[in-house]
């Protein structure tokens, strides 16, 4: 194994650790009221896992890299579109309902 390649490993883990971490600190100070829409939308941002796999896609030589870049757009898709839907749905929950009928 190459240095440069024990340092991309070891680079990957040290950003996955301070991710947890932060992750772990924003998630605790929210009040569990929130957890719901919080992590809906977080589920909408990531969307950004659509491009990246759209680029695995789009860079893949063989079928089956074809086919793990394509279930990865697909996924990605999904996820997007959920987040959207379930966020779309918590705002609703925040709106005014109809106004009451007026006395007589």
């Amino acid at each position: 194994m190459s240095n440069e390649l024990a340092m991309g490993w070891l680079v990957a883990v040290y950003l996955f650790m301070l991710a947890a971490f932060t992750g772990y600190e924003v998630i605790r100070r929210v009040p569990s009221i929130l957890h719901t829409p919080l992590m809906s939308g977080s589920n909408f941002i990531h969307g950004i896992v659509v491009v990246g796999a759209l680029h695995a896609l789009f860079q893949a030589d063989t079928p089956l890299m074809q086919a793990i870049g394509f279930v990865g757009v697909a996924l990605g898709a999904a996820n997007a579109a959920g987040g959207y839907v379930v966020t779309d749905r918590m705002l609703a929950m925040f709106k005014p309902s109809a106004p009451p009928a007026p006395k007589e």
